[in-house]
């Protein structure tokens, strides 16, 4: 077992976004539990906004704070994608780019043993080479998301370029099985520009995918092998290179902040105060912000529903935002006593550990839907940006979820559609699928022996791995 070997020291740098940011800190706090050493790099204000670690952990994992660089349009503070507008995301990745010297340093000086990395510093791979560094990309997308992203074009093979989006709205070429996991048309279209061709400032994050999953010595991705097999083996076929599974993360939490503690007082006593299984918890991760008129159908199909909910919203993206979104006039009133908006910070792992919680309207960011497998709540979708409707498409196809019905070219969908998803999957017969489906798989996900064991596996391969090279 890795337990009897040399401990390893192990470099971590995710993308700037708390999405990315808290799987690789659960990873480390996996791999720190076991008595490895991990520097976990990001900017300082991204450190000093990470959840605390427990005691034992501290003297194993060392938080490394690199200074942000100065990039014009980037406002001021702005750290992690939550601080600013969708539009200005860019000028985030040419910030962390600007991070190469400073990471060249630490290498240089502190000589880790790997450094996982995210694809956005798809740079990583050729700074590390120079001091003997192997590198491992880390995806916090699952398999199907990087399968369906597909080989690096040209290289070792000769599948085109998709160029329009409409190609990405059917399953590609290299992909043996049937399967739906595509993008719908909105989906695609809302993130081509940025995504897929890049501008004079900044390159696409197809290319940084790209470049990360050619010259990575080895892919990690956070999944299992009993989720999504059929996945993993595409990935494995497509880039010809180790992949390994490290199974789902499920968030843990340690809390010592009393503010935190007071702000969850005040939600429990009104979730107590509500009937079993029938409140809808609604949040869409740290990134989407639904657009004015999104948030009118949302607000108007939650008061058609008749259920009581707990609505977390992002009314802007940062101080530099200047799009302010609006509730319907008098829908707090209407909704008064049945139904809490709430525009600050809210514990989403308690709010989905309580009782009364029935199911989770999400955007199907990945840490989202193993939270609520976690606590076996019923997950119902609408999905934003990224990599969330590949993950809505494999959750539907597994029928862990149910998608809110939506025109597939623009998006739109009604108030009348919002309410009758949310109570066939919290309340109606035909929704049983639902809920039970999100019972079995809380083992797949959720069992700490099982996750236990991917992270002793990662361990041993890269121990192995070291040696060998050694």
């Amino acid at each position: 077992m890795a337990e009897n070997s040399k401990k390893l020291h192990i470099a971590v740098f995710p993308w700037l976004a708390f999405g990315h940011m808290i799987p690789y800190l659960e990873l480390s706090k996996l791999i720190a539990q076991k008595g490895h050493k991990i520097s976990f790099i990001s900017t300082p204000r991204n450190i000093d906004r990470l959840p605390k670690l427990p005691p034992n952990l501290v003297p194993f994992l060392h938080f490394i704070k690199l200074p942000m660089p100065h990039v014009e349009n980037l406002p001021e503070n702005a750290e992690a994608t939550i601080d600013v507008p969708y539009e200005q995301v860019k000028y985030l990745k040419i910030a962390q780019d600007g991070l190469e010297l400073s990471m060249s340093k630490f290498l240089e000086d502190s000589t880790p043993d790997f450094i996982l990395f995210d694809f956005t510093s798809y740079w990583i791979p050729s700074v590390a080479k120079k001091f003997n560094i192997p590198t491992a990309y880390f995806s916090i997308f699952i398999a199907a998301f990087l399968g369906f992203a597909g080989p690096v074009p040209g290289l070792n093979n000769d599948y085109e370029i998709r160029k329009t989006p409409e190609e990405y709205t059917v399953s590609p070429k290299w992909v043996p099985f049937e399967t739906s996991v595509a993008w719908k048309l909105f989906e695609v279209s809302r993130i081509f520009d940025a995504s897929m061709n890049g501008d004079e400032e900044n390159v696409s994050d197809i290319f940084r995918l790209y470049k990360t999953l050619e010259n990575c010595d080895l892919l990690l991705v956070r999944s299992c092998s009993e989720f999504e097999p059929e996945w993993l083996k595409v990935v494995e076929d497509i880039h010809r290179k180790p992949v390994l599974p490290v199974g789902q993360l499920p968030t843990t939490s340690y809390e010592d902040d009393t503010t935190k503690m007071d702000t969850w007082r005040e939600i429990k006593s009104w979730l107590d105060k509500q009937e079993k299984g029938e409140v809808v918890y609604v949040a869409f991760g740290s990134e989407a912000k639904p657009s004015q008129n999104e948030i009118i159908e949302i607000s108007l199909g939650l008061e058609l529903s008749g259920l009581p909910f707990f609505w977390v919203l992002r009314t802007k993206r940062g101080e530099s935002d200047d799009e302010l979104i609006q509730l319907p006039e008098g829908f707090e009133e209407r909704t008064k006593g049945r139904g809490i908006v709430c525009t600050s910070w809210a514990p989403q792992l308690k709010i989905l550990s309580h009782d009364s919680v029935g199911g989770f309207l999400t955007h199907s960011g990945w840490s989202s839907v193993v939270e609520a497998i976690q606590f076996e709540k019923p997950l119902v979708l609408l999905t934003f940006l990224a990599d969330q409707g590949i993950n809505a498409r494999l959750l539907e196809e597994k029928k862990m979820a149910y998608s809110i019905p939506r025109d597939d070219r623009d998006g739109s969908f009604t108030r009348d559609s919002m309410a009758e998803s949310l109570s066939l999957v919290l309340v109606k017969e035909q929704g049983e699928i639902y809920r039970k489906k999100v019972t079995e798989m809380k083992d797949l996900f959720c069992d700490k022996g099982r996750q236990d064991n991917y992270v002793e596996n990662l361990l041993s391969y890269l121990q192995n791995y070291k040696n060998m090279k050694g």
